[in-house]
């Protein structure tokens, strides 16, 4: 789809008011540079196989956009705790996020990470496929032309800015140095721009090219009966293509090999069990406890200053509301309990799923005097961070499996998993699950 319809026949027919003088002067003496690279002879490249990559991101990159624009109200922002809390006239439609089912977020921010980084062979192919023609020369004859260079620099640059922040993120190495959250939300919409703008110019070009050529007969296609496509009116062939070093259906399967083995090396951190193992890509594979303790930890007792004597025996939760009250861990244990075996999942793509136990917030809410809770304020024993607390809808408060956790898989909460309370609800964003609760202000409707 990243192509262009310059006019390769005589100038003095398309100089579009300019002279025809100027445009010939331009061609003549191109700038030194990537756009005379002789090594762009591939006779691989051409309409049709640039359009297959097309269609692949066509599919492929608007499931990213809607799950990653999904993942942005899931954190609430009409609490202002989304990142950025403010984005003007970017603001999205905010709703109460559904906690049903209970692994909505797993699959929303799963199939943004996972469907992102296999995207990633097919980003790299398509951009080989037309890398020419970025650099062609004069850039432009009219202002259609100027308006559809702007839009490949939004499209181009956005999509490398969030593969570039995101695959970052999910190392946890902020080299960048800024936000990476509200970058990658102002990083999308520059993308997103791009994107709607290039398909709406291309989407035609790139149907016409699928159906210049039979798919079935180019995967038939071996190497020594591989061509160069005829010459296009876009300029993607190769004026002078050099022999085929690899045929076209060889170049599908690289791309595509390479996708799955990306999947194969991450999707394990989102649906767990056996696959965990295989999860190379992502950072939470490892051991982070014992026993019943052993899973992911996104933020240890240590990192978040958390001390034994902050949560030892004079621990008690403060529950705010017209009947305030302070409940020890010994008082919530002698409350009824109540068990569901729910996920966690967080921004960098990991989940993790486990049986947890402890009060449900209902029963708090209605200790503290608010039976029919609007919202609820938690706030954590970390006094740092920009996620010590958290604020639940109506729904996350009364869902009967929304839990004030004290055990997990039968045993006593570990330090690094929240001891001596923590806040597990279902399908909500893994940091809000808030962790060492010290309080929670139950809010009337």
């Amino acid at each position: 789809m990243l192509r262009s319809d310059e006019p390769r026949g005589d100038v003095e027919d398309r100089s579009y008011g300019f002279p025809a003088g100027l445009w010939r002067a331009l061609e003549r003496n191109p700038p030194p540079g990537l756009g005379r690279s002789p090594g762009w002879r591939s006779p691989l490249r051409g309409p049709w196989l640039t359009s297959v990559f097309g269609a692949v991101l066509l599919v492929a990159l608007p499931v990213v956009i809607i799950t990653g624009l999904l993942d942005y109200i899931a954190y609430g922002p009409r609490f202002g705790q989304a990142i950025p809390a403010d984005v003007g006239w970017l603001r999205l439609p905010q709703f109460d996020w559904p906690t049903r089912p209970s692994w909505l977020f797993q699959l929303t921010e799963g199939l943004h990470v996972v469907l992102g980084l296999v995207s990633i062979p097919v980003v790299l192919a398509k951009l080989w496929s037309v890398v020419p023609k970025l650099f062609a020369w004069p850039a432009a004859r009219s202002m259609a032309q100027v308006l559809e260079r702007v839009s490949l620099l939004l499209l181009v640059g956005g999509i490398l800015f969030e593969i570039a922040t995101g695959v970052l993120n999910i190392q946890y190495d902020y080299l960048f140095g800024f936000s990476f959250y509200a970058a990658h939300y102002y990083g999308a919409w520059v993308f997103i721009a791009g994107f709607a703008v290039h398909v709406a110019l291309k989407l035609p070009h790139m149907i016409t090219g699928l159906r210049s050529r039979s798919i079935r007969a180019e995967l038939r296609t071996p190497l020594p009966q591989t061509r160069p496509e005829p010459p296009d009116t876009y300029g993607l062939v190769a004026t002078d293509p050099a022999p085929a070093t690899m045929s076209r259906r060889g170049a599908l399967a690289l791309v595509g090999g390479g996708a799955v083995l990306v999947a194969v090396l991450s999707v394990g951190q989102v649906i767990g069990g056996a696959a965990r193992g295989a999860a190379l890509l992502l950072p939470r594979g490892r051991s982070y406890g014992d026993g019943p303790n052993d899973f992911q930890v996104n933020r240890t007792a240590v990192a978040a200053g958390i001390t034994p004597a902050a949560t030892g025996a004079g621990w008690a939760l403060t529950l705010g509301g017209p009947r305030p009250a302070s409940l020890t861990r010994a008082m919530l244990l002698a409350m009824p309990q109540h068990t569901a075996t729910l996920p966690i999942a967080c921004v960098e793509g990991w989940a993790t799923t486990q049986t947890w136990t402890g009060v449900r917030l209902a029963d708090l809410a209605a200790v503290a005097g608010v039976p029919a809770p609007g919202s609820a304020m938690v706030a954590s024993l970390e006094e740092a961070g920009a996620f010590n607390e958290a604020t639940l809808a109506a729904n996350q408060v009364l869902d009967p499996d929304s839990l004030l956790a004290l055990a997990v898989n039968g045993a006593e909460l570990s330090a690094d998993h929240g001891y001596p309370a923590r806040i597990i609800v279902p399908a909500m964003p893994g940091v809000h699950n808030t962790k060492w609760v010290r309080s929670i202000d139950f809010r009337s409707a």
